[in-house]
């Protein structure tokens, strides 16, 4: 068995226009006037055709519309990318294909069309569940809009995620766990539940460097809203399998796991990576972010991808152990060693065992609950 096959083999597919620029994000997303969707669909199925020529027909596992807003994608452009899909690769009799969705484009008859085309998991982007701080946020939706939403993919679709971000500006302990509290109550299988972090570039950076963004917590207030997260999540049923993603048993993000336990997926649209292991050679693809020179690569050359790079062998140990200790399960100690020592740091290792923030029972490498907080120390100390 061929070391991706540990992971599987999905699909991603980059739409990258959103119906306004969120303050906090750093994703490939872009506001436009207008959007021809044909020209999107053909520059879609020639890349399609192109990276299925290369990876043969093996079995593809998962397919993921994000952005961007993929609801803002029409039904019929959704379907002509899987009926493609579908007629180049062999899919899994139990195929995950997921796609992205905010709640100010959720309408009942796009989402059937949705369901028709073949998607059977949507992702909300819910983010907040009060107004005050949806608006904070910089989202166009209410919290009635995202409920609402909910209901209608929750009627509509089999599997159903949502986003939440806390360690909001003035967000307290107690208000954290009401809304967390509400959200479990609302018959989740998953949530993605993510710390607000200040990335660069962003209008929230700005604004931070500027002296705003009063009120946001500091480490130990940090520190606490992630224990009542782990907590609340457990005991309603959906304890935390990677560090910002939680489900019931069985309804984990096949997808996402197969980026986690670094599986091979091709990446097709703007800004979109890619792993590829291709003969005895992995490699790392990207295309190019802005929509238009994609579109022109695409259309003039043939090939919406860059220039690739050949993964060594300390590359792929170092991302073999970077996004699997983001996992509860870790990484197979066995699968580790087949790259041999070089980019880990394997006395480190031990001495992080010694401390009690990492564990290698079960011929598995894994944070321990009390590693998991600290997971960007511990991967510091052990890359180095």
């Amino acid at each position: 068995m061929e070391d991706w096959q540990a992971g599987g083999f999905g699909l991603y597919l980059h739409w990258p226009f959103c119906a306004s620029k969120c303050p906090y994000c750093d994703f490939n997303s872009h506001v436009a006037a207008a959007i021809d969707q044909n020209r999107w669909r053909r520059a879609y199925l020639a890349e399609i055709a192109r990276v299925s020529a290369e990876t043969g027909p093996r079995v593809l596992n998962t397919v993921f519309f994000g952005g961007g807003t993929p609801s803002l994608m029409a039904p019929e452009l959704v379907a002509a990318v899987l009926e493609a899909v579908r007629a180049v690769w062999p899919m899994a009799n139990d195929a995950e294909i997921t796609l992205e969705a905010n709640p100010g484009s959720v309408e009942a008859g796009r989402f059937r069309g949705f369901r028709d085309a073949g998607v059977n998991r949507v992702s909300l982007g819910v983010q907040a569940l009060n107004d005050g701080d949806l608006r904070r946020l910089g989202r166009l939706h209410s919290a009635a809009e995202a409920r609402a939403a909910f209901d209608v993919a929750r009627k509509t679709f089999d599997r159903v995620s949502f986003d939440l971000i806390y360690a909001r500006q003035d967000q307290t302990a107690a208000a954290w766990r009401r809304e967390l509290r509400d959200a479990l109550g609302m018959a989740v299988d998953h949530l993605s539940l993510y710390q607000l972090t200040i990335e660069d570039g962003t209008a929230f950076a700005a604004r931070h460097a500027a002296g705003g963004l009063a009120g946001l917590p500091d480490e130990d207030r940090a520190a606490d809203l992630w224990e009542i997260t782990q907590e609340e999540c457990a005991a309603a049923g959906l304890p935390g399998y990677e560090i910002s993603n939680h489900a019931r048993p069985g309804a984990e993000s096949r997808h996402n796991l197969i980026y986690w336990r670094s599986g091979d997926w091709a990446g097709i649209g703007p800004g979109a990576q890619g792993r590829l292991t291709l003969g005895p050679a992995r490699w790392a693809t990207e295309a190019p972010r802005a929509p238009g020179a994609w579109l022109e690569a695409v259309e003039q050359t043939g090939s919406g991808e860059g220039p690739r790079e050949a993964l060594g062998r300390a590359d792929r140990a170092v991302e073999l152990v970077m996004m699997g200790l983001r996992l509860t399960e870790g990484v197979e100690i066995e699968r580790l060693q087949h790259y041999g020592h070089s980019g880990i740091n394997f006395p480190e290792i031990r001495c992080l065992e010694e401390e009690g923030l990492i564990g290698t029972g079960g011929g598995r490498l894994r944070a321990t609950a009390a590693g998991r907080p600290l997971l960007n120390a511990i991967l510091r100390r052990i890359l180095a």
